[in-house]
């Protein structure tokens, strides 16, 4: 017997529960090297005090690194023999979580399709992340291409799960309540509220950020996303590509990085609506991103706060100054990540 060799696309079931284990208690110093990767700038997440002026107790971890440590936390019983990690959906981002918290979670097998080859198959969980008080943080679906153990092994009818096309508009936080009468309007890197973005409104991030080996593969052990296709150099040159993949949550980070150049009041990522890793991204890679505002939703009750929806393609080795994206029904040979999702957004 093998100890940690995973599950195989053969050990999956529809109705199956994962429970993923050891929980993480995170700190001041996973947040530190977090921003060391990625150099996040987002106020509240960068600022104690400014956080305060929220209503917030202190900065909160950024809502990706969250994102991150929970999927990470489900890679042994999910995609430990993963080829690759194709797409998200429904994904809500329920509470904030703080430094000296403790992550934990759990999976829900909603469906499989075994793929023509015969090789691999495709699975879809939907997990959910918890605090120390058993209380949800995030809860989203992903699914991912699982290899078989043998592919002559006989599979069972497939079934795919209906997933919703989108997140309805989330309401801004609620516990702890956020308000925003007071907020250092100076000190919060941006000049552009709610208001100031229409619909239909593209912006280029200028920035870019080339991806080092060393970087990608700490940021998985960061997350203990333990996939082999991120670390095993010697077993993936026999793989699809030869070499070693980035995890495509890298990629998003470095996307929602580069968006504070147009977005810096985009504080906090509520939902996902959708999301795709185009094509595979690896070591010396430079990532570009851009923006379009696909719509608009004010809150509930309140006239301090609205939420955008924002879509963010990503692109490797090609600056976004013309917008890539599609050609038809196919993408641009550059595109590497299609994310499309809320952000809570102050108004003027």
């Amino acid at each position: 017997m093998t100890n940690g060799a995973g599950n195989f696309f053969e050990d999956f079931r529809a109705g199956q529960i994962l429970q993923h284990g050891p929980a993480r208690s995170v700190n001041t110093g996973d947040v530190a090297l977090y921003t060391a990767l990625y150099g996040g700038r987002f106020a509240p997440q960068s600022s104690d005090l400014f956080a305060r002026s929220l209503g917030l107790p202190a900065a909160p971890l950024d809502d990706l690194l969250v994102f991150h440590l929970v999927f990470g936390k489900t890679v042994p019983e999910v995609s430990l023999n993963a080829i690759a990690n194709l797409g998200y959906a429904e994904c809500r981002f329920l509470k904030p979580v703080f430094p000296g918290d403790t992550l934990s979670a759990r999976s829900e097998v909603l469906g499989m399709r075994e793929n023509t080859n015969r090789e691999s198959g495709i699975v879809y969980v939907r997990s959910t992340g918890f605090n120390q008080n058993d209380e949800p943080v995030l809860s989203y679906v992903r699914w991912v291409m699982v290899r078989k153990r043998a592919a002559e092994s006989e599979i069972a009818g497939g079934q795919v799960p209906k997933l919703a096309s989108a997140v309805e508009a989330p309401e801004p936080i609620s516990d702890p309540p956020l308000a925003f009468e007071t907020f250092d309007r100076q000190g919060s890197g941006g000049s552009s509220y709610f208001e100031d973005y229409a619909v239909g409104a593209k912006i280029d991030h200028a920035d870019a950020m080339t991806i080092e080996e060393a970087e990608h593969m700490m940021a998985t052990r960061l997350y203990h996303n333990t996939a082999r296709v991120h670390f095993n150099a010697q077993a993936e040159k026999q793989g699809r590509f030869g070499r070693r993949i980035v995890y495509g949550g890298h990629v998003i980070s470095i996307a929602r990085a580069l968006s504070f150049n147009g977005l810096a009041n985009a504080w906090f990522v509520r939902a996902i609506n959708a999301g795709r890793h185009v094509a595979p991204c690896f070591a010396g890679d430079t990532v570009y991103a851009w923006s379009e505002i696909t719509g608009k939703a004010t809150a509930k009750a309140r006239d301090d706060v609205g939420c955008l929806r924002v879509r963010t393609v990503a692109t490797k080795d090609r600056p976004c100054a013309d917008f890539p994206y599609k050609a038809g029904e196919a993408y641009d040979p550059a595109v590497i990540l299609d994310l499309d999702y809320w952000v809570l957004m102050p108004r003027a």
